[in-house]
């Protein structure tokens, strides 16, 4: 297995793009009430780092079925180092109140596509 510094490199010498992001998978501990308590701070952390730049994605995941919301979520960071992102999902309200625990993964994008579509006139963005 090659270590996570070699394989960016040789990702980038393949002409691969090698962006490097962090994701969190943020798994509710099944206390309901605390994902509501907590729900109103934790949505205004994501903003205030989309608005930094820090925050790529964000938003809730089903459950495996893909039919219904459990509670948990999927957060994409751009961050200068694996601790940095650490630091940011600690920083989360849900993960310090404990109504969510979480999991941090580096994720090196290589391949895929990504279109923008602005109507000035409509004032709409979409993303597809």
């Amino acid at each position: 297995m090659l270590s996570w510094q070699s394989y960016k490199s040789q990702a980038k010498a393949r002409g691969a793009l090698a962006l490097e992001l962090y994701i969190v998978e943020s798994t509710g501990l099944g206390n309901d009430e605390a994902i509501r308590d907590t729900l109103a701070a934790h949505l205004e952390y994501q903003r205030t780092l989309e608005l930094s730049g820090k925050l790529a994605f964000a938003g809730p995941v089903s459950d495996l079925s893909g039919e219904k919301m459990q509670g948990n979520g999927m957060i994409v960071y751009r961050a200068e180092s694996f601790e940095a992102a650490r630091v940011l999902a600690e920083e989360d309200p849900m993960h310090i109140a404990g109504a969510r625990s979480y999991t941090l993964r580096r994720w090196l994008i290589n391949e895929g596509s990504l279109s923008l579509n602005v109507t000035l006139s409509g004032q709409t963005v979409r993303l597809l």
